[in-house]
């Protein structure tokens, strides 16, 4: 393992013919951390990862992964790395024990070794299934946790997790937060990609994408802080919010973002006195500290409206 970031990257981009898909991108991530990637479909996540894997050869700019760069075509840094995709990524007409198989003869493990790294990592996630039992009758969440042990099964400094409790059950989608966390525990690098707030907040710092651009980069409550520099009041009106109310309010001096929650909606000002001055008393009203639900309609949505 190199001295340094585990990542630095500098003003990346890449283009597939006339289209942008990753626009001047730059950030660092320390060893250690649990560094998430937030935004909507299309935002540039997953393109962004699969350059700084190797994958993909950026069109400009530069990335040092574990000190390594893309000199070689990417051949250093897919050894220091593990990737989780998006999709489950064993095969469901295997075992257990062919597919982690598999996984280490793609890396060219000695089998000593990987049956050496298979024990361990069952041990990291809590498998005590038999090899031979087959990929297609295991639980969702346990298949991720199993996909994460291929990803690391070559013992990579920095993994990459691209979406990888989608479609998991809110409680397997705890568990493998809980592994996420072990893994850095292990002074393992972790960067992950979701669409769940409450995932996000856990992530030590997030970058903020949005068409392909970095549009905000901190911790969850530094994104806060910088979208929302004043009070947020919560609207509850026990029912449809009168329209006409509503429309006054956008035009108040000082409303920074008007958006509905379910039956409530939020309401963000400059400051205080704006806030005032915007909410007469007898609206009904609650003051709330914004979360990374709201950042993200702030700075994602808010964009396109």
């Amino acid at each position: 393992m190199t001295a340094g970031p585990a990542l630095e990257v500098k003003n990346l981009s890449i283009k597939f013919g006339d289209f942008t898909a990753v626009d001047d991108v730059s950030f660092t991530v320390r060893r250690g951390e649990i560094f998430g990637f937030l935004g909507a479909n299309g935002a540039g996540k997953t393109t962004t990862i699969r350059m700084l894997c190797g994958l993909l050869i950026p069109s400009s700019g530069s990335a040092l992964v574990g000190g390594l760069g893309f000199a070689d075509g990417g051949k250093g840094i897919k050894k220091i790395v593990g990737y989780m995709s998006q999709k489950f990524t064993l095969y469901n007409d295997l075992t257990v024990g062919e597919n982690l198989d598999f996984a280490a003869g793609l890396r060219k493990l000695a089998p000593r070794y990987a049956c050496a790294r298979r024990r361990e990592l069952f041990e990291l996630i809590g498998f005590d299934r038999p090899l031979n039992t087959m990929v297609a009758s295991l639980p969702g969440g346990v298949k991720q946790e199993l996909a994460l042990a291929a990803a690391m099964l070559h013992d990579p400094e920095i993994v990459f997790l691209d979406e990888p409790t989608s479609g998991v059950a809110p409680a397997s989608r705890a568990r493998f937060w809980a592994l996420i966390r072990k893994v850095t525990e292990l002074g393992k690098t972790v960067i992950v990609t979701t669409h769940y707030m409450d995932e996000a907040e856990q992530c030590g710092r997030i970058a903020l994408m949005r068409t392909g651009r970095l549009i905000a980069l901190g911790s969850p409550d530094e994104l806060k802080a910088s979208a929302f520099p004043g009070p947020m009041a919560e609207l509850d009106f026990n029912g449809p919010a009168p329209a006409a109310f509503l429309r006054e309010l956008e035009k108040a001096p000082g409303l920074l973002e008007l958006s509905p929650h379910g039956m409530r909606w939020h309401a963000a000002f400059r400051d205080a006195d704006s806030m005032e001055a915007a909410l007469p008393a007898s609206v009904p009203r609650a003051l709330i500290k914004p979360s990374l639900e709201d950042v993200f309609i702030r700075l994602v949505e808010g964009a396109g409206r």
